[in-house]
């Protein structure tokens, strides 16, 4: 087992052809066939159900993909720190709202403190971000939750949650969780954590999910700006989304009164002792300059 066939099958199964693949690669099919058989025989598990129309996942590949998603990652980090030794780069990966609205703003602050620093920010999922830090794919994460995983966290920023419609629609600035059920609403598709805040206050109330008036699932916070900016109803989003649009006058923002769905931004690292100095650094610094760090 080689890291090329690791990658080759990583491609493969994001193209769902071996044939493609190969040609992309520069080599005869019959050779990548070869190395995924290779592949196949030493995990001793079939990873690729082959057919006419390509190939697809086997409920072991799925599973393999997963680790070998984080063994390249991680291979690509060594091979990274070995060729930057004396580099400066502190990779952080956030969650997608965080990486988005939040932590631009607060690096730009960090590095006037810090011009010594070299950011680098990715933005992924919270599962991913932890398993990336306990991996070394990453030096420090933020994320909406607790870690799950043997990390250390530390909450370092408040995040308001608000209501936008369109200007001149005539929403109060403070609403019961209530008034959304009589309102069209736009969500984000993927999963959230206000979406997980919303789905829980709801079902205090005796409610779900399936009784809000659904109009569309977007796939970004930017797409529900849009929409809703062009009176296409409500959406719940962080305050640090549309705080430029409010201020503007594009969108207007509400606070519901009988709920909270704010949440709290949560840095996670290793231990100390597995830190290098210049991280050890841009933690504490992050931590003085407090929880409105973000503008």
């Amino acid at each position: 087992m080689d890291i090329n066939s690791l990658k080759f099958f990583k491609k493969i199964s994001e193209v769902k052809s071996i044939s493609k693949v190969a040609k992309d690669s520069h080599i005869s099919q019959s050779a990548l066939s070869q190395q995924i058989q290779k592949l196949e025989n030493d995990l001793g598990h079939q990873l690729f159900v082959r057919s006419n129309k390509g190939v697809k996942l086997t409920k072991s590949g799925k599973m393999a993909l997963k680790y070998i998603n984080n063994i390249i990652k991680t291979y690509n980090q060594m091979q990274d720190s070995l060729d930057n030794q004396q580099s400066k780069e502190i990779k952080i990966e956030a969650d997608k709202s965080i990486a988005t609205y939040c932590l631009p703003c607060a690096l730009v602050k960090m590095r006037e403190k810090y011009p010594h620093h070299d950011y680098n920010l990715i933005s992924s999922f919270s599962h991913e971000i932890e398993d990336d830090v306990l991996n070394d794919v990453c030096d420090v994460g933020f994320i909406n939750k607790p870690p799950e995983e043997d990390l250390i966290s530390k909450k370092v920023i408040e995040e308001k949650v608000v209501l936008i419609s369109q200007p001149g629609n005539g929403i109060p600035e403070k609403v019961d969780l209530k008034y959304i059920l009589d309102h069209p609403l736009v969500i984000l598709e993927d999963e959230c954590i206000i979406k997980d805040n919303l789905n829980n206050a709801l079902q205090k109330m005796n409610y779900s999910m399936n009784d809000l008036q659904i109009l569309t699932k977007l796939d970004s916070t930017e797409a529900i700006k849009t929409v809703v900016q062009k009176g296409y109803g409500l959406a719940f989003v962080p305050y640090n989304a549309v705080k430029k649009e409010n201020e503007n006058g594009n969108l207007n923002i509400a606070r519901v009164k009988d709920y909270n769905l704010d949440y709290d931004i949560y840095m996670i690292r290793k231990g100390k002792s597995e830190l290098s100095i210049i991280t050890r650094e841009f933690i504490n610094g992050f931590v003085k300059l407090g929880k409105n760090i973000c503008c």
